[in-house]
């Protein structure tokens, strides 16, 4: 230990503020181990509780290594994070009696931590012997206390003391003085082993350093390469993956668009085609823009973060349950508008193409297995009556498949549609074991909104385990993000169960290429429809001053 302290000594506290702009996390560990004596004895002195000395001393080195690049002095850094720890404690005092949730303790694993220190086991105090220490240090006026405080936790040097409170060392030799005579004789000697063995060692370290947030240094100081570089892994393939999911919903929109215009035969059927894909497009963007305001609200307004986030999952159960009831409505009454256009009608749809059950606006191959076909496709608009399509690859507007299926509801092993189920399902709402899309239902969600076991969204993520995104992250147990509620949020135990096997990048990835690759039936079926059913002239659009296609 006294090695390590002596080697930190040459290197200045403005090398080491240098080094943290740049994103060296390295060099953090470094300043952490320098003052977190000194932060967390300050801390002490103001709360009486270690745990929650640590906790606040933690945060106030969480904050720092967020606002480096504001720090104009880098040789006043001792005194910019006091300043920094006495700003959170006199906040935390004032909203002792409105604080939202509280989080577990960040170090509640640092047993599970690699450590060169005693085991914790042999240096933690015993609740009875933290509060008999408060008792006797209680009290003591805080001008002789944090004095005292500091001078047996760092290691009995009046030098380090008065150098941390900008104190002369005849200044400090008072103040000691006068507080060992307000303490009792008879626990003075058991306060001075107590506080020595409540230090906080290596394990304090990595705790902090486990519960650095990404991107966080300015683009000017970090530049893209720089925050590459210091973004996990995980964090960088989730928002990736969510990112792609969303994407994916355009893509199949605007497919789904082209392929039910062309599929359409009178004015009344185009006009509603886009009348319906306007409204369920514009209406998910204004809902993901309400998501998004209320995640910028909840960053300006911590305190109403709990309630925000409350409102949040509300608009995304009601996005999940209208969008697939609201979507057979539509598709019912589609149906029905392709009967009654053909009665209106009949001229526009003399093409033999256009006749029900023709070859070109339905296939269904030869080959069965197990008495099911291997691939029924629909490409012209179902009428009224019409069953769904069913194969083995099926695909329609309702399509089930015993393999895969896409359509605006696709029920399959792996499906692709507006409304998505099975076991990898991509699409507006998914529900699966594997879930894609703008909001993604099952074990492993993943998009703009989801909802699982194991949840990652750029907007919502709620999940029963875990939960990560860049905006509200809820889960029972551990959840990461600006916004995060969980027995453990955004700290060591959350950072390591999400960064576990079972939340190994390489799965995300596999995601990533799976939702690439499933848009690919779903262009060409859009290629198939125009290819069968685009090139249609009906008699009134090829009288004089109509327009061709229109």
């Amino acid at each position: 230990m006294g090695d390590t302290l002596t080697s930190l000594e040459f290197i200045t506290d403005a090398e080491l503020v240098t080094a943290c702009r740049r994103g060296d996390r390295e060099a953090f560990a470094q300043i952490v181990e320098r003052y977190q004596r000194l932060l967390c004895s300050l801390a002490y002195s103001a709360t009486g509780s270690l745990g929650e000395s640590e906790d606040v001393a933690q945060d106030a080195f969480v904050d720092a290594w967020r606002q480096m690049h504001t720090l104009r002095e880098p040789e006043k850094l001792r005194p910019w994070l006091c300043g920094i720890l006495r700003f959170k404690l006199g906040r935390r005092h004032r909203s002792a009696q409105q604080e939202p949730l509280r989080q577990a303790e960040p170090l509640e694993a640092a047993d599970d931590m690699p450590s060169d220190d005693v085991p914790a086991v042999e240096l933690t105090m015993n609740r009875e012997e933290e509060a008999i220490l408060w008792q006797a240090l209680e009290g003591v006026p805080e001008i002789y206390r944090e004095p005292l405080v500091l001078y047996y936790r760092e290691h009995r040097s009046v030098e380090h003391v008065a150098a941390a409170l900008d104190l002369t060392e005849d200044a400090v030799k008072q103040r000691l003085a006068r507080g060992r005579r307000i303490l009792q004789e008879r626990v003075l000697s058991f306060v001075e082993t107590a506080l020595s063995r409540s230090t906080p060692g290596r394990a304090f370290t990595l705790g902090v350093i486990a519960a650095l947030p990404e991107w966080v240094l300015p683009a000017k100081a970090a530049g893209l390469g720089a925050a590459m570089a210091n973004g996990s892994v995980l964090a960088k393939t989730t928002s990736l993956a969510a990112i792609l999911a969303s994407g994916s919903g355009v893509v199949s929109a605007v497919l789904a668009l082209r392929a039910n215009l062309d599929q359409a035969r009178t004015p009344r059927e185009r006009r509603a085609v886009v009348k319906i894909t306007a409204a369920v497009f514009f209406g998910a963007w204004a809902l993901l823009t309400g998501l998004y305001v209320l995640r910028a609200a909840a960053f300006r307004w911590p305190d109403a973060a709990l309630v925000l986030a409350a409102i949040t999952q509300a608009f995304v159960l009601a996005f999940i349950i209208g969008l697939p009831v609201a979507l057979l409505r539509v598709m019912r009454r589609m149906r029905r508008l392709r009967s009654a256009e053909r009665r209106r009608h009949p001229e526009l749809f003399g093409d033999p193409r256009d006749q029900v059950g023709s070859a070109a606006g339905e296939y269904r191959s030869r080959w069965q297995l197990l008495g099911v076909p291997l691939v029924h496709i629909r490409f012209s608009s179902p009428d009224d009556g019409e069953r769904p399509v069913f194969g083995w690859i099926a695909g329609g507007d309702r399509a089930y498949g015993l393999l895969l299926a896409w359509g605006g509801y696709a029920v399959a092993p792996f499906s692709l549609g507006a409304v998505a189920v099975g076991f990898f399902a991509l699409g507006s709402v998914s529900f699966g074991v594997i879930s894609v899309g703008t909001a993604g239902v099952g074990w492993l969600a993943i998009g703009c909104m989801a909802v699982g076991v194991r949840a990652y969204a750029w907007l919502s993520a709620l999940g029963w385990q875990t939960a990560a995104g860049g905006g509200f992250s809820i889960a029972r147990t551990a959840a990461e993000g600006p916004v995060a509620f969980a027995s453990h949020a955004n700290d060591a135990v959350a950072r390591q169960m999400l960064a576990a096997p079972e939340g190994d990048p390489g799965q995300l990835t596999f995601v990533i290429i799976i939702s690439l690759a499933s848009l690919i039936p779903i262009a060409l079926y859009a290629r198939a429809v125009r290819q069968r059913l685009g090139r249609q002239s009906a008699p009134e659009e090829s009288a004089p001053g109509s327009s061709p296609g229109r």
